[in-house]
C-alpha cells in the first residue's frame, strides 16, 4: 500500500462505501489521511461511577450485565444495556442501532464515554460511544489504544451512510502502514521548531492532549499557507520579468476631456484607483492589478478610462465578461461612454461575433478564439468570476511580450486573504459609492411575519417592481432538511402564495442558454419574481428589481449574502432585502442582524473571517489552484509568518534549485507556476 493506492483496493470497501467516499472527494489513501477532523469530543477524563457528577462527560471501565432490543409502540428500537463499572450498575440506550445485541454480548468488558444524565431516578448515559476492551484497534508497531472512548476522539466531515467511526478505524489502520512514505518537503531552517509532517499527521488524527491537536494544526495549516504565499510571489517575480508590448505615456489633457464628459462626477476613490492605474500603464512593466469595489462602485467606468487612454496611445483594449448578458451589458454602457470620441466598440460571443478590429473589444471566452486578431492589444481587462491567470496565459499562449491586465471583482476581499492568494497582485479598492444612492433597507424576519412579507412582494410587484426569492439548494436534500430548495419552493409560491404572478426558475444544473434566456427574460420584466440559487450574475443590472428575499439566510456568509443584496437598489426606487431563517436560533440571528446595520462588504467579509473561519466565505477550493483543508485566514500571526517564509526563501533562491522538494511540492500542487 502506498498514498496513491485507490481506497477500492482496501478491504471492505465495495462499490456503495465507494460512491459515499467520493461524495466527500476520498479516492486515494492519500485522501483519506487528508481528511482532517474539524472537532474532537473530550472523553480523556476518565472517572468511576461513584466519583462522576451528574451531567458530566465521562469515560468509564466495566462490564455488560445484560442487553436487550425493546420495541415501542411505533415500533422503533430502543437497545438498553445494563453496565457495571464496579462501583454501581448504570443503563444505556442506544436509538435504531438494533444490529448491536449481536456485536455487544452479556459478560463483555467495554470501555464508554458519555454524558451520564439521570432519567427515571435511574443512572444513565444515551448513546455513549463504545468499544471492547481487548479490542487491538491499532496494528503493530503501535501500542494498542483505544480510538472511540477514553481521549481525544476525532469528528469527521462525513456523508450520509459514512460515519466518523469508520473514519477513524480506517485511518487508524492505514496510518501505520504508510507513515514512513510522507516525506516533509519543508527545509529544517522553515520548519524551525514545528512538528515534522508525519508527526503533524498522526497527531491531528489521534492526538493525545489539545496541545498536540494545536501542534499538528498549526504545523499542517502552516503547509498549505505556505504554498500558496510561495505560489503567488513566485508567480509576481516571473511577472516583473516579462517585458512590456509597448511603452505608454498619457496627457492629463486626454484624460480630463475623457472625465469632462461623464455624465456625474467620480468618487474620490475611483480618482485614486485610476492614478494607480495610470501609474501602473506608464511603467516598464506589465500591469497586474486587481480592483476590488462594491456592485455600483463604479469599476467599469475607471477601467473604461483606462481603455480610453490606451485609445489614445493607439492600443486596442479586450474586456472579457463571464457571460453574455453581462457581456451586452458592458457594450451597451462602455459603447455610451466611449462613442462619442470616435472610439470603436465591438462585441465577440458566442452567438454574436461582430468584429472589425475594434479599438474595444467586449466578449466572453470567445475572446480566446485564435480566429480574434489581438495584435496590437495593449490592455486586457477580465471582469468577475474569470479564475485569474488561466485566461491570460490561454490568450497569451507563445508570445514572449504582455500587455497591460486589469481584474475587476464585486467580491470583498479581507486584507489577510489578499495579502496571500493575491500577492501576485497589485490590489485597488473602490470603497465609496456614488452619491444619490438609497441604502438598501435589510429586515431579518420572523416567521410569524412571513405571511405579511409575501403581502409586501406582491403589492410592490403589482406597483411595477420586480423580486428575486433565493436559495441555498437546487432540490431537497435528506441531510440539509432545514433549507429551502429552488425548485419546491418555486412549485410553492406560484401554486399557492403567487397565482396571479409570472414565475421564472434559474439554478446551476440549467445549460448556459437557459439561464441566459431565462434572466434576459426578468431584464425585460416579462417575469415579475425569479426564483433561484445563488448562481444569480454578479453585475446583472435590472433597476426595475427591488426585493431581496433571501431564504435559509443561515446557510449564507454574511459576504455572500451581501453579495445577493447587490443585486437589487440598482435604480432610483427604494429596495428591500428580506432575510429568513429556517433555524431561527440566537447565534444565526445575531449574526444575520449585522446586515441590517452594515453595509460595507469589506467589512462584513472581515467579520465572517473571524465568525466563520475562511473556508466557508471562500469555499474548499481557495484561488483555484489550491486546497486548503485545515488553514484559515484569521489566523493572522500564521498568515503572515508563512508569507515572511516563503519571501525569505524566494529572496535566498528564486528559481528554488537549491530546495528541489520545495520546487516538487509546488510544481505537483501549481504547474503553471514552475517552468517546465
Amino acid at each position: 500500500m502506498d498514498l496513491q493506492t485507490p481506497l477500492s483496493n482496501l478491504t471492505g470497501i465495495g462499490p456503495g462505501l465507494l460512491y459515499k467516499l467520493s461524495r466527500l472527494n476520498l479516492n486515494t489513501v492519500e485522501d483519506l489521511i487528508y481528511h482532517f477532523p474539524f472537532r474532537y469530543d473530550d472523553f480523556s477524563q476518565s472517572t468511576t461511577i461513584k466519583d462522576a457528577q451528574i451531567g458530566q462527560v465521562v469515560t468509564l471501565q466495566g462490564e455488560i450485565w445484560s442487553i436487550k432490543n425493546i420495541f415501542t409502540r411505533a415500533r422503533k428500537v430502543i437497545t438498553q444495556a445494563i453496565f457495571n463499572d464496579g462501583t454501581s450498575p448504570i443503563e444505556l440506550t442506544w436509538f435504531h442501532q438494533s444490529w448491536l445485541t449481536k456485536q455487544i454480548k452479556t459478560g463483555d468488558r467495554l470501555q464508554v464515554s458519555g454524558k451520564l444524565t439521570k432519567y427515571r431516578n435511574k443512572l444513565s448515559i444515551i448513546m455513549p460511544r463504545w468499544e471492547k476492551i481487548t479490542d487491538q484497534l491499532y496494528p503493530k508497531p503501535y501500542t494498542p489504544n483505544p480510538i472511540h472512548t477514553g481521549r481525544l476522539v476525532p469528528v469527521y466531515p462525513e456523508t450520509e451512510g459514512l460515519t466518523s467511526k469508520w473514519i477513524r478505524i480506517k485511518v487508524s489502520q492505514i496510518m501505520p502502514q504508510v507513515l514512513a512514505e510522507i516525506k516533509d518537503t519543508l527545509p529544517d531552517s522553515i520548519r524551525e521548531n514545528m512538528l515534522k509532517l508525519p508527526e503533524a499527521l498522526e497527531k491531528i488524527h489521534f492526538p493525545s492532549s489539545w496541545k498536540e491537536a494545536d501542534l499538528a494544526r498549526a504545523r499542517l495549516g502552516f503547509e498549505e499557507l505556505f504554498y500558496v504565499s510561495l505560489a503567488t510571489q513566485k508567480t509576481r517575480l516571473e511577472w516583473e520579468k516579462k517585458p512590456l508590448l509597448h511603452l505608454l505615456r498619457f496627457n492629463n489633457q486626454d484624460l480630463d476631456k475623457f472625465i469632462s464628459k461623464l455624465p456625474f462626477e467620480l468618487t474620490n476613490a475611483q480618482n485614486r484607483v485610476l492614478k494607480e492605474i495610470i501609474s501602473d500603464l506608464e511603467g516598464k512593466h506589465p500591469m497586474n492589478r486587481l480592483v476590488q469595489g462594491e456592485v455600483g462602485s463604479g469599476k467599469t467606468v475607471v477601467a473604461t478610462a483606462a481603455a480610453y487612454l490606451v485609445y489614445k496611445n493607439n492600443f486596442r483594449t479586450l474586456l472579457m465578461a463571464p457571460t453574455e448578458i453581462l457581456a451586452f451589458q458592458h457594450y451597451e454602457t462602455i459603447s455610451k461612454l466611449l462613442t462619442p470620441f470616435g472610439i470603436k466598440v465591438g462585441i465577440y460571443t458566442g452567438s454574436r461575433k461582430k468584429v472589425a478590429n475594434d479599438d474595444v473589444t467586449i466578449g466572453t471566452h470567445a475572446l480566446l478564439s485564435e480566429k480574434l486578431n489581438t495584435d496590437n492589444v495593449g490592455l486586457i481587462i477580465i471582469d468577475e468570476q474569470q479564475r485569474f491567470g488561466v485566461a491570460q496565459r490561454t490568450l497569451l499562449r507563445g508570445r514572449g511580450k504582455l500587455p497591460h491586465f486589469l481584474t475587476m471583482t464585486a467580491t470583498p476581499i479581507p486584507r489577510t486573504v489578499a495579502l496571500t492568494l493575491y500577492s501576485d497582485l497589485d490590489l485597488s479598492i473602490i470603497n465609496e459609492l456614488p452619491e444619490g444612492r438609497q441604502k438598501i433597507k435589510t429586515h431579518v424576519v420572523p416567521q410569524k411575519k412571513r405571511a405579511a412579507a409575501y403581502g409586501f412582494i406582491e403589492k410592490q410587484v403589482k406597483a411595477g417592481d420586480q423580486a428575486y426569492i433565493i436559495t441555498p439548494l437546487i432540490e431537497e436534500s435528506e441531510t440539509m432538511q432545514s433549507a429551502k430548495a429552488a425548485t419546491i419552493e418555486y412549485e410553492r409560491l406560484q401554486k399557492q402564495i403567487f397565482p396571479k404572478l409570472k414565475l421564472g426558475l434559474m439554478h446551476g444544473r440549467l445549460k448556459s442558454a437557459e439561464k441566459e434566456a431565462i434572466m434576459n427574460k426578468f431584464k425585460k420584466g416579462k417575469l415579475d419574481i425569479l426564483v433561484s440559487t445563488s448562481v444569480v450574475e454578479v453585475g446583472v443590472d435590472i433597476p426595475n428589481a427591488t426585493i431581496m428575499v433571501i431564504e435559509s439566510a443561515e446557510r449564507f456568509g454574511l459576504a455572500q449574502l451581501h453579495q445577493l443584496r447587490g443585486r437589487i437598489g440598482r435604480g432610483k426606487k427604494q429596495s428591500y432585502c428580506l432575510l429568513f431563517s429556517e433555524i431561527p436560533n440566537k447565534d444565526n440571528i445575531s449574526r444575520l442582524k449585522n446586515l441590517e446595520k452594515i453595509d460595507d462588504g469589506l467589512k462584513l467579509a472581515e467579520l465572517d473571517l473571524k465568525i466563520r473561519g475562511s473556508g466557508e466565505i471562500f469555499g474548499i477550493r481557495q484561488s483555484g489552484r489550491f486546497e486548503f483543508k485545515i488553514a484559515s485566514f484569521s489566523d493572522l500571526d500564521l498568515v503572515e509568518k508563512t508569507r515572511n517564509a516563503a519571501k525569505k526563501l524566494l529572496q535566498d533562491n528564486p528559481t528554488l534549485d537549491k530546495y528541489p522538494t520545495v520546487a516538487g511540492k509546488l510544481q505537483s500542487l501549481a504547474p503553471n507556476v514552475m517552468p517546465d
